[in-house]
């Protein structure tokens, strides 16, 4: 697993297997956020396995899918809703972590300026530059 953190609590990953999820519990995560599609492409584990192996190590499973470069208003809200509601540390994934860390970005949940959140970013390995019109900044 690349586990990238972004803040104390909170980090993102590309995709992740379920055999993944006692890991993940292990380390003391305590819910996983999935932000793709199910079936988004061949050879990509299924939902409901995943959510199973989570549910089998004692996470709590969101599924917020994104997909096409869209990060609509409701999707925003629901992982921000998502992060707000969590007591403990939270993974949230995707294919590549990208979308994963501009869910988080659009939502801040911590209340941090544009300019933090996209440094947050930058040092996880994300330029997510492009959303500074998005995020008033």
């Amino acid at each position: 697993m690349d586990i990238r953190d972004i803040s104390p609590g909170f980090a993102v990953s590309p995709q992740i297997a379920p055999a993944d999820m006692k890991t993940l519990a292990d380390r003391g995560y305590v819910a996983v956020v999935c932000n793709r599609p199910d079936g988004e492409e061949p050879g990509q584990p299924p939902l409901d396995e995943l959510r199973a192996a989570a549910t089998e190590a004692g996470l709590a499973f969101h599924h917020i899918p994104v997909s096409g470069g869209a990060f609509p208003d409701a999707a925003v809200a629901a992982f921000g809703a998502v992060r707000r509601g969590t007591q403990g540390p939270l993974l949230a994934y995707c294919r590549t972590g990208t979308r994963s860390i501009t869910l988080e970005t659009l939502a801040n949940p911590a209340g941090l300026s544009a300019e933090e959140r996209l440094e947050r970013a930058k040092a996880a390995g994300y330029d997510l530059s492009a959303l500074a019109p998005r995020l008033g900044g």
